[in-house]
């Protein structure tokens, strides 16, 4: 086991990269409040994050991460334009897997503000260089290109609505795309009103959703076209370039899907700016959407070839719409990205 002693000293020295670059060093309690995130995650944040009671404070969890108190003190402060580095111990509760930690040191970059292109390709620049030198991978995407896509759809909203809200769980969201684009059944007739009521739900609760099925039974299924252009994008995993030209291709005239390949494309360029070669980028159109729940556009991970021996080393990306929520509204461009200095440290040393 590497001493911490040495993690340590590797996330200094990840964090004096930061430092270097204008950061504000930003610091926060290991004992975080637990309502934000509860309403922020819902309650699916208790089966991932430690949480304990006070007498006084009520509800609190230990820091699952740094991003929340930091958008939620940056809020506070009344402040614009700005950039942050931290260093220090996250956790999170690992039900399925006994190898993965309960606890370890996070190093991040947080940058609010700017020209969204331009930041983006900062983040991603400072988080790469600060990794120079290891055998990574450095995989991209931008899930405005899938929202986009499901934007498009002709269908009624509260089938987008539902589609985007399980973006994140693919083998949901792979069930309700092919629910939709077959016809619904049509739904059983009212209870007899004379019948005594029994369980919890109420006769209007069961009015309004049997008026609901009733409704989705008279809704046209997606054409096979659409479910095929959804299936398409998902499935593009290319270098950066060449995806940008498949999605092109899937997106043809739809206005809204090429909106969303022109910030990508417009983002590569700017990496191009700062000396990232675009061809060195895998473009993944899938990728983080089981693990990066809170982004919202642009989204990075570094990771080494042997995934088994190494988890991912650096992750991150654009945080628009956890801003927005933290808030109350009034949405914050923000993007970030974290680094995991235990395996920094191992991948320099070649250690197991």
């Amino acid at each position: 086991m590497t001493p911490k002693s040495d993690i340590r000293t590797e996330a200094n020295r990840l964090r004096a990269h930061f430092e270097a670059r204008g950061a504000e060093v930003f610091e926060t309690d290991i004992l975080q409040p637990a309502g934000a995130l509860l309403g922020l995650y819902g309650e699916d944040i208790r089966a991932r994050a430690f949480v304990t009671h006070d007498p006084l404070r009520g509800e609190m969890m230990l820091r699952p991460d740094f991003t929340v108190p930091l958008v939620q003190s940056h809020i506070s402060a009344g402040r614009g334009t700005a950039s942050y580095t931290y260093s220090g111990e996250v956790f999170r509760r690992q039900e399925d897997d006994e190898d993965r930690p309960t606890e370890f040191i996070q190093v991040g970059y947080e940058v609010f503000g700017g020209k969204e292109a331009e930041a983006d390709a900062t983040v991603f620049t400072a988080v790469s260089e600060a990794l120079s030198g290891l055998p990574l991978n450095a995989t991209i995407s931008d899930f405005g290109v899938l929202r986009a896509a499901i934007a498009s759809l002709n269908t009624p909203e509260r089938r987008k609505t539902a589609l985007l809200r399980h973006i994140w769980r693919p083998v949901r969201f792979k069930a309700l795309l092919d629910r939709f684009s077959r016809p619904a059944p049509q739904p059983a007739g009212m209870p007899d009103p004379n019948m005594p009521h029994v369980g919890l739900r109420s006769r209007e609760d069961i009015a309004a959703r049997l008026e609901l099925l009733a409704e989705e039974a008279a809704t046209d299924p997606l054409s096979d076209t659409e479910v095929e252009r959804i299936k398409s994008c998902l499935a593009v995993k290319s270098n950066a370039p060449d995806a940008v030209q498949s999605l092109r291709r899937i997106a043809a005239s739809d206005d809204a899907l090429n909106n969303a390949i022109d910030k990508v494309a417009t983002r590569l360029e700017a990496l191009e700016k700062l000396g990232i070669n675009a061809n060195s980028l895998t473009f993944q159109t899938s990728y983080g959407l089981t693990s990066l729940e809170y982004y919202s556009g642009f989204v990075f991970g570094f990771a080494a070839a042997d995934t088994t021996k190494y988890p991912v080393v650096a992750s991150g990306g654009r945080y628009d719409l956890l801003t927005k929520a933290i808030g109350q509204g009034a949405s914050l461009p923000a993007v970030g990205g974290v680094i995991r200095p235990d395996v920094v440290h191992k991948l320099r040393k070649g250690a197991v």
